[in-house]
């Protein structure tokens, strides 16, 4: 295991990996690190919270040089929300060199005010979505970019998969001809090989191989029956105490309806998509940052790159349409040794969804919520035997039953234990009718002492 020691880094780069109360390397950092400081090109595979981030933080700290007054790198992020948090881990870099500008450009800021702010000076170190800043260096000529030598790509496929690549295809072209180029992701599709290759020179690939599925998390698939994902939700809550509960919808909507349902609930509640507004987005941002609320619903696209610890519960509401989200939204818990559980609620249309993921090797724990605790249910899949299936088993069971001595009067016996069963689910039949027909007079009895 290497230490940060072994980089010959700067005392600044140094003070800025102490601020950070970094001990020692993560795999992906000890890879990545080394590799940059030598201005290789660099590929690096690895999911969310092992490291991805200060992996070319660490690198760009030590090669930023404040005494010139021109942008020395770009770092893109496919949605505000990633580009906040990377932004919020970089600025620790003036901490250790005061002179260094570090600055934001999303939709939803003020377009003027950095208008203004770029007339005056340049950043050393851009940190955006890649709409912004094509935006920005070429259709106002403003962000001059064209200097910067290095530039990193975070979450790679999902600016591919959002249909943001073309946009940094538009000004990475228009970069330096020795540009140092840095693509972070979780995984790499086809369609973003052809792009990488043609602004990469032998570059140096590092994945960070790890199993797919933590042991460390259960995972727990719960019936909605007839109910709404919300209703779910409220009745699965008094089952278990998390400090923090991440909620994953599929669509903008329903992460909306969810929030408002828990809301209602007087939970404190995180709502995290598209569809709110920048000044409701820059809120959602801060109580994560802070930890306020315990109870953070979001859509995948969102979430992606958000990084907390603190999660011990994750809820998925259905399935995502690539599958491979689902097991991005299960390891939002169970990190850094810790255990977590994921609640994935289904309806009979998730059928198939389920058994591919029981195939690629997701062990699925099959369970429902009631009043008087949690209920084991049968393993998905396997067919419960009926009750009437359940008693002609009995009955061939008696049937075929070897005697290695035939008794006196064996027929009548047989036939006895077989009128037996049939009377005992008699029994049962009218038990059951009995219990309905008393819950139905309570529950209309109910009814007209409430009309009066």
């Amino acid at each position: 295991m290497k230490k940060f020691t072994d980089f010959n880094l700067s005392k600044k780069t140094m003070r800025f990996i102490q601020l950070n109360e970094f001990r020692e390397p993560t795999p992906i950092q000890e890879d990545v690190i080394p590799a940059m400081l030598k201005g290789k090109d660099v590929i690096g595979l690895s999911k969310t919270g092992t490291g991805k981030s200060h992996a070319y933080l660490i690198p760009l700290c030590e090669r930023m040089d404040s005494s010139k007054n021109h942008v020395q790198a770009v770092i893109t992020a496919p949605t505000r929300e990633l580009a906040v948090q990377i932004f919020e881990k970089a600025k620790r870099m003036s901490e250790v060199d005061p002179g260094l500008r570090i600055r934001l450009y999303v939709g939803g800021k003020d377009r003027e005010k950095d208008l203004r702010q770029l007339k005056a000076s340049q950043p050393h170190i851009a940190i955006g979505t890649p709409g912004r800043i094509k935006d920005l260096f070429l259709d106002e000529g403003a962000l001059r970019i064209d200097k910067a030598a290095v530039l990193v790509v975070d979450e790679a496929d999902m600016t591919l998969e959002y249909g943001f690549l073309n946009e940094i295809d538009a000004f990475a072209g228009r970069m330096s001809e020795d540009l140092q180029m840095a693509a972070f992701s979780a995984t790499m599709p086809e369609q973003l090989k052809p792009f990488l290759r043609k602004y990469m020179h032998q570059p140096q690939t590092f994945k960070i191989e790890e199993s797919r599925f933590s042991p460390d998390i259960t995972h727990v698939l719960v019936p909605c029956y007839h109910h709404s994902y919300q209703e779910v939700i409220r009745s699965i809550l008094p089952g278990f105490q998390p400090y923090v509960c991440l909620i994953f919808a599929n669509t903008r909507e329903t992460a909306h309806e969810i929030a408002e349902d828990l809301r209602a609930m007087k939970l404190p509640v995180t709502e995290l998509h598209g569809d709110l507004e920048s000044r409701k987005r820059k809120q959602a941002m801060k109580e994560l940052s802070l930890g306020i609320n315990s109870y953070v619903v979001a859509t995948d696209l969102a979430a992606r790159g958000i990084d907390l610890d603190t999660v011990t519960h994750v809820i998925s509401c259905g399935f995502p349409e690539d599958l491979e989200f689902y097991i991005h939204r299960a390891g939002r818990t169970g990190r850094a040794g810790s255990t977590g559980i994921c609640y994935a609620l289904y309806k009979e249309s998730d059928d198939q969804e389920i058994r591919s993921l029981m195939k690629s090797g997701v062990r699925f724990e099959h369970r429902r919520y009631r009043k008087d605790g949690w209920q084991n249910l049968h393993p998905y899949g396997q067919k419960r035997l009926k009750k009437d299936d359940e008693i002609e088993k009995q009955i061939a069971m008696i049937m075929t039953k070897k005697n290695t001595k035939v008794k006196p009067g064996y027929k009548k016996k047989r036939a006895a234990k077989i009128e037996q069963i049939h009377r005992k689910k008699k029994r049962e039949f009218i038990r059951s009718k009995i219990k309905e027909e008393k819950l139905a007079r309570y529950k209309e009895n109910s009814r007209k002492e409430k009309n009066g």
